[in-house]
């Protein structure tokens, strides 16, 4: 797995806080440009859909809107939010008041309503939020954090064991270590490979 892949498939909030990575040259935005951005909310789209579904919209939630330069800031901010939280909570310590007082305002800047309607023979209602697009998406993306961080599960948070590696999961059995097998996992397997190897070829005295 190439480390400018967004790392997927945990909680939606810790995989928004797993697009800053670590390289050797400090902290990587792989939701830096709206590119970035359409492309992970794609990655996430099954359980993003109805977080930025607005009236008029194609059933499949965005399509055809394109996320803008200003559609960044707001996703970004909940990223920011989410992440001081989950590192409080990783030292065992109080949220920052602001982070959490920014979730709640993301979730304020753009509330889903159930709109009504009919199918023809049932009422339905459907989630929908009106607004730009990283407005709605940084609504659900903020309601994804609090739904996580308010679950007992937040205990078991972690963060990948691997030098150089800032990644966060919340590991499904207590031996996990890292943060992917793919990633961290194979890249620390062949680090012990090559020091097993290099000291048995060490020069005996």
């Amino acid at each position: 797995m190439s480390e400018s892949e967004p790392l997927t498939g945990e909680a939606l909030a810790l995989d928004l806080v797993n697009t800053r990575p670590l390289s050797g040259d400090g902290r990587v935005d792989l939701l830096g440009t709206p590119r970035q951005l359409s492309r992970w909310l794609a990655l996430e789209a099954d359980r993003l859909e109805e977080g930025h579904a607005q009236e008029g919209d194609a059933e499949e939630g965005h399509a055809g809107e394109e996320p803008g330069a200003g559609d960044l800031i707001p996703v970004h901010a909940v990223r920011g939010h989410t992440e001081a939280v989950v590192r409080a909570l990783l030292d065992a310590a109080e949220p920052p008041a602001a982070a959490l007082r920014g979730l709640t305002e993301a979730q304020r800047a753009a509330p889903a309503v159930r709109e009504l309607g009919w199918d023809g023979t049932t009422v339905t209602a459907v989630p929908r939020r009106t607004g730009p697009l990283g407005v709605r998406v940084a609504a659900a993306l903020a309601e994804a954090a609090v739904e996580l961080l308010t679950d007992p599960a937040i205990g078991r948070l972690k963060e990948c064991e691997a030098d150089g590696c800032v990644m966060v999961f919340l590991p499904a059995h207590p031996r996990r270590r890292w943060c992917s097998p793919a990633r961290c996992g194979n890249r620390a397997r062949v680090a012990r490979y090559y020091q097993r190897h290099s000291v048995a070829r060490e020069p005996r005295p």
